[in-house]
């Protein structure tokens, strides 16, 4: 059984994730912080690991880009989890009872109508799912979780409420990490890291690389160097694969560029699926 790596306690998103790619059956490992999935699959615990690299409403998660450039585990797919929050309680809890909510500070944020509406305190806590396990350990009147409902079975609460996130269009993207390049696909994406010259029209000439090959660029997203105050790496996603001719000629061209190119990997590009109504 392939094993995945995730941060968070059972019942995470992360965890969530790895199941939409792998299958419910997969294995998965339960990780304290985002490096620790690296040190599993480097260390063999864990065949591959799985990513939140960014949020569709809340931004990046600039932690897991730092740790891109790091370390040397290959994109192996991605993945667009749809989050769907629930408000989970111990068993008999009526929902107007419920004066506090317990979650991560974005889970929170993302159902701040909700709460307003129900007259609910937010209160913050280190994950979602660690919300909910505590709360089954030590049950408190009148308090819930915000987490999902794979962690409210897990847990043995009920759901008072689901979809209580107050945009419906609320996704997290994951990279599936592991040590090999996965096969090429029908359809593929390229993320790569690179730094260029401090001088006028250094991005623009690297960017114009892809342009010129029209190559559809998906996502840009820069992070500071933490050697060079004020110099910065970008991160880039582009439809299409490393091995495909147009590719390959962008990112010999960005070679000559660039004062630094680092191939993430080429992987299956996912497909989004647009919530109904």
């Amino acid at each position: 059984m392939v094993t995945v790596a995730f941060q968070g306690e059972l019942g995470a998103y992360s965890q969530e994730a790895a199941q939409q790619f792998f299958g419910p059956e997969v294995g998965t490992l339960p990780c304290r912080t985002l490096q620790d999935i690296f040190l599993a699959v480097e260390e063999s615990r864990a065949e591959h690991g799985i990513l939140p690299v960014e949020n569709s409403t809340a931004g990046s998660v600039n932690q897991a880009y730092d740790l891109l450039l790091e370390h040397d585990l290959k994109i192996a797919g991605e993945v667009f989890l749809r989050v769907r929050h629930s408000l989970l309680a111990n068993p008999g809890t009526k929902l107007k009872d419920v004066r506090q909510a317990r979650s991560h500070p974005q889970a929170l944020a993302q159902c701040e109508r909700f709460l307003a509406r129900n007259k609910m305190e937010p209160v913050p806590a280190y994950d979602t799912a660690g919300s909910a396990k505590d709360l089954a350990a030590a049950p408190e009147p009148g308090v819930a979780a915000i987490a999902s409902a794979l962690a409210g079975r897990l847990y043995g609460l009920e759901a008072l409420a689901t979809e209580i996130e107050d945009l419906p269009f609320n996704y997290t993207r994951f990279f599936v990490l592991g040590l090999e390049d996965p096969p090429k696909a029908e359809r593929n994406k390229t993320s790569v890291v690179f730094a260029t010259r401090h001088t006028p029209g250094s991005l623009h000439a690297c960017l114009g690389e892809f342009a010129r090959r029209g190559l559809n660029l998906t996502k840009l997203e820069s992070r500071p160097r933490h050697n060079k105050p004020w110099h910065y790496f970008f991160y880039l996603d582009f439809e299409g694969h490393w091995q495909d001719t147009p590719c390959a000629e962008a990112l010999v061209s960005l070679l000559d560029k660039a004062t630094f190119l680092k191939l993430l990997g080429s992987y299956p590009a996912a497909v989004l699926e647009q919530p109904q109504g």
